[in-house]
């Protein structure tokens, strides 16, 4: 008889107010934000305590959560006000904290009783012993270090009920457990105090000394070294790790923008509740992972969850096509009588062109514009001005936060690996 498999949340970022209430409108059970002291992201557009208030009352009134990302290194003098910090999260009902820093764990437990605590993937948890200890720290969840492998996360779910949280989709920090001082170094920018300037995926020439002289042995048709690893995507394997116990699904990205959260929430909340609702009968739909093509930036790959990775999973070497949509418009209204949707334009796209529409838990449609008309309802061939209110004839019911998104180019796609 198969074992009862619970279903692990689908756990999105959330870089501000916009993107946390588009997260769970396409099917997010938690989102994780940034406050505005003790993180990693200083760019990110990070909450204010009223911000907060008010993602989390939407997000409770759809039975979602939401975690606040308090994950720096603290230095000395780092820690001032982390107490005031984590007491008036606390009251504001966020749902957690992810922390990485002991003496940031000891204030929080300390100064804001009752606020849980999730261990952060920056201290490199790997093994089930390392989940047990912070487990009698006081710690209910610990997100695991991206370097653990697949036989490694069923190992951990095996020994212990520590509940564990990976990161299945997004960037890959080419530093273990994103533990880097490369840019402190190359622009006196602390990474692990929240001003990484993602020195790693700068550009650079790639010299030998040939005959004393310096020479340049990167190709003019490959890309510039770069010391960058492609992205993660763990779309096809959501089976493995459901099986494997993992209680969180984590997609990477609070600066990303809502069509790519859009998107890729919306992806794996249906993989996830098609898995769990019939997993002796599952099958993979080739479109899910077609969807996910459209807001990626990089190569994708599975991270180290099967195989070492390699310079395969490195962006250096020829240079290599990808996707390319724009998100071209959100939808503020739709008239089912007149099947015209108002818009709010956010990229320049114009009669003639062919665009997709997607919503909430739907499958998007493709059409072409055949009319556009401005906020006065004057016929207009384009809609070229940022933010501008427009209208169009669409084919099929939409609704208000449906987005519109256009094809930009040819695209050459790499299969996930």
């Amino acid at each position: 008889m198969r074992k009862i498999l619970k279903k692990p949340e689908v756990l999105a970022p959330a870089g501000n107010l916009e993107k946390l209430k588009i997260a769970i409108r396409y099917g997010a059970d938690a989102v994780y934000i940034g406050g505005q002291a003790f993180g990693l992201r200083s760019r990110a557009g990070n909450f204010s305590y009223e911000e907060m208030q008010e993602g989390v009352a939407f997000a409770h009134e759809r039975d979602a959560k939401v975690y606040v990302a308090a994950n720096m290194v603290a230095h000395d003098g780092d820690t001032e006000g982390a107490g005031e910090f984590f007491r008036t999260l606390r009251d504001i009902g966020i749902d957690a904290v992810i922390v990485s820093d002991p003496a940031l764990i000891s204030i929080c437990f300390a100064d804001a009783p009752g606020l849980p605590v999730h261990l952060s993937t920056q201290a490199s948890a790997t093994n089930y012993k390392t989940l047990e200890f912070w487990k009698q720290q006081g710690l209910e969840r610990v997100v695991l270090a991206r370097e653990v492998s697949m036989s490694e996360i069923q190992e951990i779910g095996q020994n212990t009920d520590v509940e564990m949280e990976a990161f299945i989709h997004g960037a890959m920090c080419i530093s273990y457990s994103g533990r880097c001082t490369l840019s402190n170094h190359m622009a006196n920018r602390d990474a692990n105090r929240g001003g990484c300037a993602q020195s790693c995926r700068w550009k650079y020439d790639l010299f030998e000394m040939d005959n004393g002289l310096p020479r340049n042995i990167v190709d003019e048709d490959e890309e510039p070294f770069s010391m960058s690893a492609v992205d993660l995507s763990m779309i096809r394997y959501i089976p493995d790790m459901v099986e494997a116990g993992v209680d969180s699904l984590k997609i990477e990205g609070r600066m990303k923008s809502i069509h790519y959260v859009s998107t890729v929430a919306s992806v794996y909340r249906k993989v996830v509740d098609a898995y769990c609702a019939d997993p002796d009968n599952f099958v993979f739909d080739p479109a899910w992972e077609d969807e996910l093509w459209k807001v990626a930036q990089r190569e994708l790959s599975t991270g180290f969850f099967y195989r070492e990775p390699t310079e395969d999973e490195q962006l250096f070497g020829k240079t290599r096509k990808i996707p390319q949509y724009a998100f071209a418009a959100q939808v503020l209204d739709y008239d089912p009588e007149t099947k015209i949707a108002t818009l709010q334009q956010r990229n320049n796209f114009g009669v003639g062109e062919e665009i997709e529409f997607y919503g909430p838990g739907e499958v998007g449609f493709k059409q072409v514009v055949t009319e556009l008309w401005n906020e006065f309802d004057e016929p207009i061939d384009r809609a070229p001005n940022a933010m501008m209110t427009v209208k169009m004839t669409v084919d099929h019911p939409v609704a208000e936060f449906y987005f519109m998104r256009k094809k930009k180019v040819e695209r050459v796609r790499t299969k996930v690996k």
